[in-house]
């Protein structure tokens, strides 16, 4: 083979392997800030692509589209959150201890990953137009865990009957949407028309989980009754 034969090969063979040298992972962070600020409908691929450095073919190469990449990243997000929580579930304590646990659990995984709120109220928005089969069930994997807790619960008498899907929104929803103001309750205070400074997410859980707490004890359903 001659000098420049060998070397078009080896630009061949180099090419060929980059795209197994790109990170997908890196693609995927890229990819939610891009549908964080901008929502399925607006994120570009070639803005996600600059972001990740990477061209747009690498981000083909491993994702085949911008459909399939935005399923990918709620997927992983949801696959993550139901581990977290399921291991709470199968962990040492109460059932109250582990209520606690999971609602500080949800905070911290959110808190982690700032896009997510932001995401799925727009999916929420627009009645979930993006998640197919396969998103949902791992989406479902969040309030079945969360369920599992609170069944529990109910069957060591800890908790009075209740819907665990229920319960699993009246946990979840106030962290999001708390969440997911952030920028909102910033400006607020900029502007010095709510004094939001003191307001710790730290606080917030721990008012939420008082609040879990009240709502699922058998006391409150006693005095409820006898009311």
């Amino acid at each position: 083979m001659t000098g420049t034969g060998a070397l078009k090969l080896t630009n061949q063979l180099v090419f060929l392997a980059r795209p197994a040298r790109v990170s997908p992972d890196g693609i995927l962070a890229a990819a939610a800030l891009e549908f964080a600020a901008r929502g399925f409908a607006g994120a570009r691929v070639d803005r996600i692509a600059r972001r990740a450095k990477v061209n747009k073919a690498m981000l083909y190469y491993h994702f085949n589209s911008k459909e399939r990449l935005y399923r990918t990243l709620l997927r992983q997000m949801f696959t993550r959150a139901a581990e977290r929580l399921r291991a709470i579930g199968a962990g040492d304590g109460t059932s109250a201890q582990k209520v606690d646990r999971a609602i500080a659990g949800m905070a911290d995984f959110i808190q982690h990953h700032t896009f997510f709120p932001a995401i799925m109220l727009r999916e929420v928005a627009e009645g979930g137009a993006h998640l197919d089969r396969e998103t949902l069930k791992a989406l479902a994997g969040v309030p079945r865990s969360i369920a599992g807790i609170v069944q529990a619960g109910i069957a060591a008498g800890d908790f009075r009957p209740v819907h665990p899907v229920f319960a699993y929104f009246s946990m979840l929803a106030p962290i999001v949407f708390y969440l997911a103001g952030t920028p909102i309750r910033k400006e607020l205070s900029h502007l010095h028309l709510i004094d939001t400074r003191s307001l710790s997410l730290d606080e917030f859980v721990q008012q939420a989980q008082e609040s879990a707490r009240r709502s699922l004890g058998r006391d409150v359903h006693r005095v409820r009754t006898r009311g």
